[in-house]
C-alpha cells in the first residue's frame, strides 16, 4: 500500500494527476530497481526531516530515484534527485 500524503492533508487529485503519479512511480521503479513502497518511505522520511527546519510545498514536491553514470563514465549508480519548494525557513533554536 502506498502512502499518499495528499489524502492525509485533504488535497484531492483528479484522475489525470493520479495516473501521472502512478506512471512516475513505475518509471522510477524501473530505472532504479526499487519498489514504489521503498521510494514512498524515502519520500516520507525526507519530508519529515526537512519539515522540522522549513515549511515546504508538499504538493509540488518531486523526488526521483534513478541511475546516472559514475565518475569513471563506465558504470551506472543510483542517484536521488529532489525538487523541494521551500515556502519559509523556520527559526532555529537560537
Amino acid at each position: 500500500m502506498l502512502f499518499d500524503l495528499d489524502k492525509i492533508f485533504g488535497k484531492k487529485k483528479n484522475s489525470k494527476d493520479v495516473a501521472k503519479d502512478r506512471l512516475k512511480l513505475v518509471l522510477i521503479h524501473d530505472r532504479a530497481n526499487v519498489s514504489p513502497q521503498f521510494l514512498e518511505m524515502i519520500k516520507s522520511e525526507i519530508i519529515k526531516v526537512i519539515s522540522s527546519y522549513m515549511d515546504i510545498d508538499e504538493s509540488a514536491l518531486d523526488i526521483q530515484l534513478t541511475k546516472t553514470k559514475s565518475d569513471d563514465g563506465e558504470n551506472f549508480v543510483p542517484a536521488l534527485y529532489a525538487s523541494i519548494p521551500i515556502r519559509n525557513i523556520k527559526k532555529s533554536g537560537k
